[in-house]
């Protein structure tokens, strides 16, 4: 079923909160944004404009994707008749909470209610909604419009159907949807790039190498393979005999900390 005409509402108009207004007005939905900081507000056509015709859009493209962007100055106008919310607020677990308090005051009883956060649980955003049923996480990596994931993320709480509504909606405006079956810190892709960072950051803190050799290791190395091939794919080309041989003499000397380093 296509998902194509939807009224999305998209609160906050900084980098994350314009490139997402941008990909679903490129798709052909009708979009709402809203802003406290009116100069954010004012300005997100014009970056808008600007992030289009750096991908390659042209002047006819432009103009019919801002015609289907609207500012809205307050939070109840943005959101009164939307389909679908996304939230793109700075990382402060209050402040979102606080948003989505108002959004579920303001927004259709059936409207489903998505957070762009980065690492911050959903359950702990949305825990105090009373449609907690409508409320999931869709982490979109920056630049939104340029970079193809999207992670929906679930609640104990989502609806099933909604979350794949979600998913067909991003699939449908050209992005790649992941689903994320356990609302847990960072997702998927924040837990897998922080791992690596953390042994980045011990590696030199530890005197092995230093910064620049770390990041010449993996952009020589498996960095040019990880964007066609996955880490299980690997595991499974070279062998998971292989692999196990591996991990039995480098998983006890890694990084374990469960806290940030002081030399970070």
């Amino acid at each position: 079923m296509t998902q194509r005409g939807q009224h999305i509402a998209v609160i906050g108009a900084g980098l994350m909160g314009h490139g997402i207004a941008l990909t679903f007005a490129r798709a052909g939905h009708h979009v709402t944004v809203t802003d406290p900081v009116s100069d954010m507000l004012a300005t997100c056509p014009a970056r808008i404009a600007d992030s289009l015709t750096l991908l390659g859009a042209d002047a006819n493209d432009v103009s019919d994707a801002l015609g289907r962007v609207t500012l809205a100055t307050d939070m109840a106008s943005a959101v009164s008749d939307a389909d679908v919310v996304f939230e793109a607020a700075p990382e402060k677990l209050d402040l979102k909470q606080r948003i989505f308090a108002e959004i579920e005051a303001h927004a259709p009883k059936d409207a489903i209610l998505a957070s762009n956060t980065s690492v911050i649980q959903i359950s702990k955003i949305m825990g105090g909604l009373s449609g907690r049923h409508r409320a999931l996480g869709t982490h979109w990596w920056n630049p939104p419009h340029m970079i193809p994931l999207v992670e929906v993320v679930k609640t104990e709480w989502t609806d099933p159907d909604l979350a794949q509504r979600m998913f067909d909606l991003l699939a449908q405006a050209g992005k790649t949807p992941a689903m994320v079956e356990k609302d847990v810190p960072g997702f998927i892709g924040n837990r897998l790039q922080h791992a690596l960072w953390r042994e980045a950051i011990s590696l030199v803190e530890n005197g092995i190498c230093d910064a620049e050799t770390v990041d010449n290791v993996v952009k020589a190395s498996f960095g040019r393979r990880l964007a066609v091939l996955g880490p299980l794919e690997n595991a499974d080309l070279v062998g998971l005999e292989l692999t196990q041989d591996i991990h039995k003499q480098v998983l006890s000397d890694l990084e374990i900390s469960g806290a940030p380093s002081p030399y970070l």
